[in-house]
């Protein structure tokens, strides 16, 4: 077992040297650590969603990399919201694009609409990181999750935990007011077994 310490010292470097942004898809730009999108191949090859939810767009490149391995496994659709329209986004008939702010009522509205009739649903939040709109954001859309599936809060590893210290009130202190309200979720730590994640506490499982 790796010491904390030696994993947040690696977490610091990885993330100050922002590799994180230079790191792409099948050539479309996806700022994400690659040690979590493999845990999500495997929540997807697990849970087998019939939709994917993601908040936080950018150019598409998690999203691309979601539809991908619905391909591959033959199901599953992604909705995914962002404020800014970026041109270019990658086009794949199992991605749905949104534009407006994820926690508008318009914005939900066509959420549920594109959710009717869905089983299986994984939401995965990585749009603005401010404590307040992440938690507008879990109260929207942790109703899609089903018992047994996940809400996935992205870069909780922000204001020292253990990077970027000057952030402020983001994610991972939405998270701990979201279970404040609520028993239904647990955070799955094994989700975190790859040491290395910028989403430390961020799995949530629903539980009820």
């Amino acid at each position: 077992m790796a010491e904390p310490g030696v994993t947040d010292a690696f977490h610091r470097l990885y993330y100050d040297t922002a590799v994180w942004k230079d790191t792409y898809w099948l050539g479309v730009h996806a700022q994400k650590c690659p040690l979590d999108l493999w845990i999500y191949q495997e929540i997807l090859y697990e849970q087998r969603p019939d939709l994917i939810i993601e908040t936080g767009t950018a150019h598409g490149g998690s999203a691309l990399f979601l539809a991908s391995v619905c391909e591959l496994l033959g199901r599953g659709e992604i909705v995914t919201v962002d404020i800014h329209p970026i041109e270019d986004r990658p086009v794949h008939d199992r991605i749905t694009y949104l534009t407006g702010s994820s926690t508008a009522a318009e914005v939900v509205s066509k959420v549920e609409r594109l959710a009717e009739g869905r089983e299986h649903i994984l939401v995965i939040l990585d749009s603005d990181h401010a404590r307040d709109h992440v938690l507008d954001e879990l109260r929207a859309y942790s109703r899609f999750v089903p018992a047994g599936g996940y809400l996935i809060v992205e870069d909780t590893n922000v204001n020292g935990h253990p990077v970027f210290p000057e952030h402020g009130p983001g994610p991972r202190e939405a998270i701990e007011a979201f279970l404040t309200e609520t028993d239904e979720f647990e955070v799955d730590a094994t989700r975190e077994k790859l040491f290395l994640t910028f989403n430390p506490g961020g799995f949530l499982r629903k539980i009820a």
